[in-house]
């Protein structure tokens, strides 16, 4: 295989000329850089991250870390992750951990310290995490995506202020029995980022002076339709309108509504939040909030850190209410 020994040559430049013209650091005319990647293609050139690391310093790889991969917002995060470093000549090293599992320790005790990295991108990390203190100990460019934390770079959306927007809503449809779905189960690991969309919805319960009704369930299409299914059973005490703590949890509530003969909206309104890729196919009113564009845009924020710019404090998201056909007003109370 050619090296940069001949790949210089071929271009009719000096080695140090040729590096920087395919490592991209430091400045090279554009005629030149074209001319020395034309040689490298020719010759079949593939630079060595870490020769590069030994000039620059850096390893061009971004840790990752997530909870989990098997759910849409994580999936969604990780894609727009990888196709924003992979544009940059960056590698990906992904970390799947739990909260409160032995394979999260391990991974903060022995594979992020090795400091085989540039920088980190965490997700839904929660404010009193303990793992918060050991990965800003890493002394590493850090940016992560989801609740706010204290003395970090955070990328994320308003849940309180989304949670009571999306029960005004329903409010100013003219329901009174709202019902929140998607309550964080008492034996799973806290999740700040529900907890604060079902607090915007008690806040506009309160503020309308009536009383929230909460119910538990996993931020799933499955749980939320086996949590919404006595709730929408019961005909004393079923609600006119549902707001799910996320889109899988209210399109679960739609399926159970109509595997109960119950009408969405003109007898059950729900609404969401996320943006799910099935949002559409159940005509679900929600509050898209782009978690792909949220990963390219920590990328964006981490590179920045990583060339030594400042960056500090929380950036909010952009998110935009998407109206559908899943929320409508009341049907007319029975005389």
């Amino acid at each position: 295989m050619s090296g940069i020994a001949e790949v210089a040559r071929r271009a009719g430049v000096s080695k140090a000329t040729a590096s920087r013209a395919l490592t991209g650091h430091g400045y090279v005319a554009p005629d030149t850089r074209a001319r020395v990647e034309q040689a490298a293609h020719e010759l079949g050139y593939v630079a060595s991250s870490s020769a590069s690391s030994l000039v620059t310093g850096r390893t061009h790889t971004v840790a990752l870390v997530v909870p989990r991969v098997g759910r849409w917002y994580f999936g969604e995060i990780i894609e727009g992750i990888e196709r924003s470093l992979m544009q940059l000549g960056y590698d990906l090293t992904l970390y799947v951990a739990e909260p409160d599992s032995r394979d999260r320790d391990r991974l903060y005790r022995h594979f992020l310290a090795r400091k085989r990295f540039d920088g980190v991108i965490a997700v839904a990390l929660e404010p009193d995490d303990s793992d918060l203190e050991r990965l800003v100990g890493f002394a590493k460019p850090t940016v992560c995506i989801g609740n706010e934390l204290p003395g970090v770079v955070t990328l994320g959306i308003d849940n309180v202020a989304i949670g009571r927007m999306i029960t005004q809503h329903l409010l100013a449809l003219g329901h009174t029995r709202i019902a929140f779905l998607g309550a964080t189960p008492n034996d799973d690991p806290p999740a700040r980022d529900v907890d604060d969309r079902e607090s915007g919805y008690v806040q506009a319960m309160r503020a309308a002076n009536l009383e929230p009704t909460v119910h538990a369930a996993a931020l799933t299409i499955t749980d939320g339709y086996a949590a919404a299914t006595p709730v929408l059973a019961d005909t004393d005490s079923r609600p006119t309108a549902i707001v799910g703590a996320c889109d899988e949890v209210a399109i679960g509530a739609i399926i159970a509504a109509q595997r109960l003969g119950i009408a969405v909206p003109s007898q059950l309104s729900v609404i969401g939040v996320d943006g799910h890729d099935y949002a559409e196919m159940f005509a679900l009113t929600t509050v898209e909030q782009d978690p792909c564009n949220q990963g390219e845009r920590a990328v964006a924020m981490l590179m920045s850190m990583i060339d030594g710019a400042p960056v500090v404090g929380r950036t909010t998201a952009p998110a935009r209410m998407v109206m559908r056909a899943s929320t409508t007003t009341p049907a007319p109370t029975p005389a």
